[in-house]
């Protein structure tokens, strides 16, 4: 492996960094306890969608040249999933179909989220929530309450760090930890 060192650098390490620490804050037990977020295929599926979205929405109104960050990051995702769904044992012939369903999902979702944060409307960012990640299970309106708490939170964290540190591959997630609801009377 001594030809590794002759090698530019392609940013492949930065890239893996920002996705994995995406991944992990995906995992956060908090989420499948505390917001009960469903401890599925699927439930994991919508929480590294909602973290990889937080990463795009601060990048979004970066100059072009830097939102191509975002882009490798999307790359990345997509061959995480692609990897993913053959090691389900998903056929070669349904894999596209499928990448095209996670493809839109995802489109789908950082359009919604991205709609509700910039027009400050926490009801559409619940609903929303509520209808990705609990399947509209009414039940669960109090938890998508705290997890748009959460990503509000979230939005603002990111924001707040700077491009070169997650161009360096370094980003920091806010504690998962749900907020109290205020009680109405």
């Amino acid at each position: 492996m001594i030809l590794r060192f002759f090698r530019r650098d392609d940013g492949r390490a930065t890239i893996e960094r920002l996705y994995g620490a995406i991944v992990a804050q995906s995992r956060n037990p908090a989420f499948y306890t505390d917001f009960a977020v469903p401890d599925t295929i699927a439930g994991r599926f919508e929480m590294i969608l909602l973290h990889a979205f937080a990463l795009f929405h601060r990048l979004k109104d970066e100059p072009e040249e830097r939102r191509a960050l975002g882009q490798r990051v999307f790359d990345e995702f997509c061959r995480d999933m692609d990897s993913n769904l053959r090691e389900m044992g998903v056929g070669d012939l349904t894999v596209p179909k499928k990448m095209k369903r996670v493809a839109e999902a995802f489109y789908g979702r950082a359009g919604v989220y991205d709609a509700a944060l910039a027009a400050g409307d926490n009801a559409a960012l619940q609903d929303a929530l509520l209808r990705n990640v609990y399947a509209s299970d009414a039940a669960r309106a109090g938890e998508a309450e705290r997890l748009a708490a959460y990503v509000r939170g979230l939005a603002a964290a990111l924001a707040g760090q700077s491009f070169e540190s997650l161009a360096a591959g370094e980003i920091v997630f806010p504690a998962a930890a749900p907020a109290p609801i205020a009680e109405t009377t």
